[in-house]
């Protein structure tokens, strides 16, 4: 479907490649398992998913900072379970979580397997709003960095998917063309028509079979990329 014209395609990181939901629970039940024995982890990470979504999505458009991303996520979880937690509690798990989270590298079921794939015929990259110090460590944890030969995060680019802006640092970085580029991510407004909105193409990782509001191909298995690319 693009083959005659692509020559990079960037991906996504989390909920994309990585399975952040996968590795965030194993890092919350080391954490629980060791200081809070009451909690149980996959209530919690039940509360937890939703809110962290909703706070990510806030960070994305700038109306919270990453050190309010990090407390209000986890204040907002404890809280929805009533659970009485210190501020000084809820700093130092947001900091053992951080240590702990790359500890864990779970993949999308066939990641390696397309990686390898696209990595014969196209320039491979990342752009990832994701905190610089915890995604490279994800990407070299997980044994998949030397697939990639650009990775753009927001605080190099200064700004966040989907402001044109951080796809902008990413082609000039990659030193491709908006013709010659793809984007494959999981979230309709950040990946996909943030990079619409640029000019470059797009296709939504959509594991969940969502409803997809754009018309735009979608992906439910990371190996149908083989059928697209």
């Amino acid at each position: 479907m693009f083959q005659d014209k692509i020559t990079d395609v960037f991906f996504d990181l989390d909920h994309t490649l990585w399975d952040f939901d996968k590795n965030s629970e194993l890092a919350f039940d080391k954490i629980f398992k060791e200081n809070y024995h009451p909690i149980d982890t996959k209530s919690f990470v039940e509360i937890y998913a939703p809110i962290n979504q909703a706070c990510w999505k806030l960070y994305q458009f700038d109306k919270i900072t990453h050190e309010e991303l990090r407390y209000r996520r986890l204040k907002d979880s404890f809280d929805s379970l009533n659970y009485s937690i210190s501020d000084e509690q809820i700093n130092q798990i947001s900091i053992d979580y951080i240590t702990f989270l790359p500890e864990n590298n779970i993949l999308f079921e066939g990641a390696k397997e397309v990686l390898e794939y696209l990595n014969a015929k196209y320039n491979l990259h990342i752009i990832t709003n994701g905190f610089a110090e915890v995604q490279y460590k994800k990407i070299n944890n997980s044994g998949i960095s030397h697939y990639f030969e650009t990775i753009t995060n927001s605080e190099m680019a200064g700004v966040k998917k989907p402001n044109p802006k951080i796809y902008e640092h990413a082609l000039n970085l990659a030193k491709a063309e908006k013709q010659n580029a793809i984007m494959i991510g999981d979230c309709i407004d950040a990946d996909v028509k943030g990079a619409l909105d640029f000019g470059i193409s797009a296709i939504f990782f959509n594991p969940e079979k969502k409803e997809v509001p754009l018309t735009v191909p979608s992906v439910t298995h990371l190996t149908e990329l083989k059928n697209l690319l």
